[in-house]
């Protein structure tokens, strides 16, 4: 086994961000919707995240926006004309089919996909399996472009298995690595086969005792095996565990809103899962047994932490980085450190036995009123050298990327978008220029970033 190193793909944000609140479940995006956005303030956010964990050492690369608005998609339902009679028709005869075509989710680049590194899996390539997104009509139009865009970038199939979505069928519902947490050996680098989580709130052969019954369950088990099969993962490294269905009725729509775990840490709510203590026992057995290594749980109770707190705050939608000096950084977003209970978690996390030793608080507003934290923003991928050789180079971010991203933002993104603007054609033509240069920015044919169907 070749040792990896792990980046960050952050979504950069596109020049349609808007607050359309169409994801029930999500209080973020049902709160602020229809509020005016600046998506010229969401993208510099982001980027400036991305530079923030670059400065630490981190690796980080991009992937780009999706192409907005799917035009395809208000054709697929029968409206038909020229562009701008498409928005002005939709807009007239239901503005949340508008609203969808204009979808700014694609950002929250968790959910593109489920990533196995190549240690994990028996045919020694890096796969990715891209998530169908099926219970939710605005995010299930995103798979066809996200497949293209990440079969682009990871283009070396000696190296790559770029898997299509699952079926779109509720059965095989899949949101990406929202889902997913691997764990393994602490270190900057890592070259041992991790063990792979994969949290489900359904299951369709009903071998589930208890349902949630506000909010529904988006991610089922047939998908999460699948995916397992698919990356052909060792079954006694692999776990298939019910998220708690009491915290997916409270807004924990995403595992990663209750849990998030990085190589040798494992930070959670103590109503993360169903019968919690026993799952973390055996985990803690088969984690000290595969890496002669203790793992660190750190487990916040109801009381110290409510769930409304844990949601509001987005604390578990955190990343845990690892340092090339050895220790970790927690990257939470700003509100964790407003929130009052949120906040003295974080303090005592700091405290206790655990390789984090350095928290970092940022601005990302814009995401969070829409409904994602600093982890929805992100895919990792763990590469090994040469696997990092073969990716699209155009992608991995740099001093000199940011600068052209800056600059580029600031010449294309609006400071503002009200919600009517979304039936404007001229803003079509704004996002067409704008994904013109950003192909070449990014060194990526047009044809693979603009879809004009």
């Amino acid at each position: 086994m070749q040792p990896t190193r792990e980046f960050n793909f952050d979504g950069l944000i596109g020049p349609t961000h808007n607050f359309a609140g169409l994801s029930y479940g999500n209080i973020a995006s049902t709160k602020h919707h229809n509020q005016s956005s600046s998506p010229k303030q969401a993208a510099l956010q982001g980027l400036g995240k991305m530079k923030t964990l670059a400065e630490l050492g981190i690796g980080q690369a991009i992937l780009p926006p999706l192409f907005r608005p799917r035009f395809a998609f208000l054709r697929q339902l029968g409206f038909s004309g020229s562009p701008a009679q498409l928005l002005d028709a939709a807009w007239k005869q239901n503005p949340a089919l508008l609203a969808t075509c204009y979808s700014a989710s694609n950002m929250w680049t968790a959910n593109a996909a489920t990533v196995s590194p190549s240690n994990d899996s028996a045919d020694n390539r890096l796969h990715l399996t891209v998530a169908n997104l099926s219970s939710t009509l605005h995010r299930s139009i995103e798979h066809p472009s996200t497949w293209r865009n990440l079969d682009a970038i990871f283009s070396a199939p000696e190296h790559f298995a770029v898997h299509p979505a699952l079926p779109s069928q509720s059965g095989f519902s899949d949101e990406g690595a929202a889902n997913h947490t691997r764990l393994g050996p602490i270190g900057f680098q890592d070259n041992h086969a991790g063990l792979q989580i994969f949290v489900y709130g359904a299951d369709r052969l009903d071998r589930v005792s208890v349902s949630p019954t506000q909010f529904p369950a988006r991610q089922t088990r047939l998908a999460s095996e699948s995916v397992a099969r698919k990356h052909q993962l060792q079954p006694s490294r692999t776990f298939f565990w019910q998220q708690n269905p009491q915290a997916i009725d409270a807004g924990v729509f995403h595992n990663d809103v209750i849990s998030v775990g990085h190589q040798n840490v494992l930070l959670c709510h103590e109503m993360s899962f169903v019968d919690q203590p026993k799952k973390l026992s055996q985990l803690r057995i088969a984690f000290e047994s595969a890496f002669d290594q203790p793992l660190h749980v750190v487990e916040f109770s109801a009381d110290e932490f409510p769930l409304p707190d844990a949601v509001a705050s987005y604390l578990f939608n955190s990343q845990i980085v690892s340092r090339p000096d050895g220790g970790m950084t927690l990257i939470c977003p700003i509100e964790c450190q407003e929130n009052s209970s949120a906040h003295k978690c974080i303090l005592r996390l700091v405290d206790a036995p655990n390789p984090i030793d350095q928290v970092k608080f940022l601005d990302l507003r814009q995401s969070m009123n829409n409904g994602g934290g600093p982890a929805c923003l992100r895919l990792r991928v763990a590469m090994t050298d040469s696997e990092l050789a073969k990716i699209h180079q155009g992608v991995i971010f740099t001093d000199s990327l940011y600068e052209q991203l800056t600059q580029w933002v600031q010449a294309h993104y609006r400071d503002e978008l009200h919600p009517d603007d979304l039936r404007d054609p001229g803003l079509v033509d704004e996002v067409k220029e704008a994904f013109t240069d950003l192909s070449t920015i990014l060194k990526l044919p047009a044809e693979v970033l603009l879809d004009l169907s």
